[in-house]
C-alpha cells in the first residue's frame, strides 16, 4: 500500500477513535499529505490502531445496567435514553426523590455515550459530588476511582477506564482553561441547574456556544425546581422530560417565635422543636441553620442531648470522614445540623423530621466596597419546599418551619440567580 494509499485509510479509520485524539491525529495526517514521512507516517498509524482499542476497551468495560425499581425515573429509562440519542440538549425536570442525580449517568451509558469519551456530570457542591460518585460506583459494583471517578478542589480519584467522572462546576470551569473543546467528553450532564450560581450560569453560556461547533457533543440539564421553559427556549427550545419525584406526604408545621417569648434565640426554638417531635420520634431529625458559626452554637445549646442522640454537624469545609459519618446510621437517634448543602442532591437516610430556620447564608457582591459579602437573608419559596422534601424521601416526615405560613407567602418564589446579586 502506498503512502497516500495509507494516509486515505487512517484518515477513514479516525472515526473509530477516541475523541481525544481525533483532531490531534487528523491534525498530523493533514500535515504528512503536505510532507510525507513514512516513519512519521507508522507512528500515527500506531496511534490510531491504538485509540481504536482503546474505544472497544471501553465498549467492553460498561457494565450490566440495572435501574432501582422504587425511583420513578427507573420507569422512564428506555424513553428518556432515547431522547437523548435524538437530541443534542435535554432537559429532565425531576422532583426530589425522583433519583435523576444517580441514575442519569447510568441512562447515558444505555444511550451509547461514553464510548467516544467521558460522561462529564456536575455538581454544586463537593460533599454532593463525592456521595454521588460512591453511590454510582456501588450500583455499578465497581470501586471507586475505576469506571466512576470524581475529581473535586484538592480530591481527586481518576483513572484511564472512566466512563462517568463526577466533579464540581467549577472544576469543568477550569478545565475549559486548558481545554476549550472539552474534547475528553462525549455527554456533559449539568445537574442542580436551579442553583443559578455564577459557574453554572456560565458553564450554560459556554456550552451553548460550542455546542455549534461540536455535534458531537451532548448536553443534559437536570433540576428540581428550574424555570424549564425559559433554559429550553435559551437551547434552542430543546425537549424536556417531566419525572415525577417519589415523596411521602410532608405535614407541614409553622411555629413562629410567640410574642411573649421574643427574646428567645434560634437555638432555644430548635431545642424545643426537638422536644416536640421526640416525644413520638420515629426516625433522625434534620435542621436547617445558615452557615458554621451557628452549627457550632447550635452543637453547644444540644449537648444536653448527647447522651440519648448523635448530635452531627454537616457543612461544605468539614473533613471528608466526619462528613461520611451522617451516611451511617447508629444505635440512637441523630440531630443532623446541616447548611443549605443537604438541600438538593444528597439524600441522608433515615431523616423523617426537618427544623427550617428559614435562613440562609447568600453571596452578593457590594457595589459600594467592591467586594462579595456572605449576607444572613430569608430563603425563596422554592429553597424551603426543597428543604421540606428531605424529610419525605423514606416515610411520611413532618416539617417544622420557624416563622409563619405569611412570612412564607410573602417570600420570593425562587432565590435570584448569582449573576443577578
Amino acid at each position: 500500500m502506498t503512502q497516500e494509499a495509507t494516509s486515505q485509510f487512517l484518515q477513514k479509520s479516525l472515526n473509530q477513535c477516541m475523541r481525544c485524539d481525533y483532531f490531534r491525529l487528523s491534525k498530523k495526517l493533514h500535515q504528512l499529505q503536505r510532507k510525507p514521512d513514512k516513519e512519521k507516517l507508522d507512528r500515527i498509524k500506531s496511534e490510531i490502531e491504538s485509540s481504536i482499542l482503546k474505544r472497544e476497551k471501553r465498549q467492553e468495560s460498561i457494565p450490566e445496567l440495572n435501574y432501582p425499581e422504587q425511583l420513578p425515573v427507573s420507569e422512564k429509562h428506555d424513553e428518556i435514553a432515547e431522547i437523548i440519542q435524538k437530541n443534542q440538549v435535554v432537559l429532565l425536570c425531576g422532583e426530589t426523590g425522583s433519583g435523576k442525580t444517580t441514575q442519569l449517568p447510568k441512562i447515558c451509558l444505555q444511550a451509547g455515550r461514553g464510548r467516544d469519551g467521558i460522561i462529564g456530570h456536575t455538581q454544586p457542591r463537593r460533599l454532593a459530588a463525592r456521595a454521588v460518585s460512591n453511590r454510582i460506583a456501588e450500583e455499578l459494583k465497581t470501586p471507586l476511582g475505576d469506571l466512576v471517578g470524581f475529581h473535586t478542589r484538592f480530591n481527586q480519584k481518576l483513572s484511564e477506564r472512566n466512563l462517568i467522572k463526577i466533579m464540581t462546576d467549577g472544576i469543568l470551569l477550569a478545565e475549559i482553561q486548558n481545554d476549550r473543546w472539552l474534547n475528553k467528553y462525549d455527554t456533559i450532564i449539568i445537574d442542580e441547574a436551579h442553583e443559578r450560581s455564577l459557574n453554572i450560569d456560565f458553564l450554560l453560556g459556554y456550552l451553548k456556544q460550542l455546542l455549534k461547533k461540536r455535534k458531537d457533543l451532548k448536553l443534559i440539564i437536570t433540576s428540581a425546581t428550574i424555570d424549564a421553559e425559559r433554559i429550553a427556549k435559551h437551547f434552542d427550545h430543546a425537549p424536556i422530560i417531566e419525572v415525577s419525584g417519589k415523596t411521602y406526604p410532608v405535614d407541614i408545621q409553622y411555629h413562629p417565635v410567640p410574642i411573649e417569648a421574643e427574646s428567645q434565640t434560634i437555638y432555644q426554638q430548635i431545642d424545643s422543636a426537638i422536644d416536640e417531635l421526640s416525644r413520638n420520634m420515629r426516625g433522625d431529625i434534620l435542621v436547617f441553620l445558615p452557615g458554621e458559626r451557628e452549627i457550632h452554637e447550635a452543637f453547644r445549646s444540644l449537648r444536653h442531648r448527647r447522651e440519648r442522640m448523635d448530635i452531627l454537624p454537616l457543612y461544605a469545609r468539614l473533613p471528608s470522614k466526619e462528613q461520611q459519618q451522617i451516611f451511617r446510621r447508629g444505635g440512637k437517634l441523630r440531630v443532623i445540623l446541616s447548611t443549605n448543602v443537604a438541600e438538593t442532591s444528597l439524600t441522608i437516610p433515615g431523616i423523617r423530621y426537618v427544623i427550617d430556620t428559614g435562613i440562609a447564608r447568600i453571596s452578593r457582591y457590594s457595589w459600594r466596597t467592591k467586594v462579595q459579602t456572605l449576607s444572613t437573608e430569608k430563603t425563596s419559596q422554592a429553597s424551603a419546599n426543597q428543604r421540606a422534601g428531605r424529610c419525605g424521601r423514606e416515610a411520611p416526615g413532618i416539617c417544622i418551619r420557624l416563622y409563619d405560613e405569611e412570612d412564607f407567602n410573602n417570600r420570593p418564589e425562587f432565590t435570584d440567580p448569582e449573576i443577578l446579586r
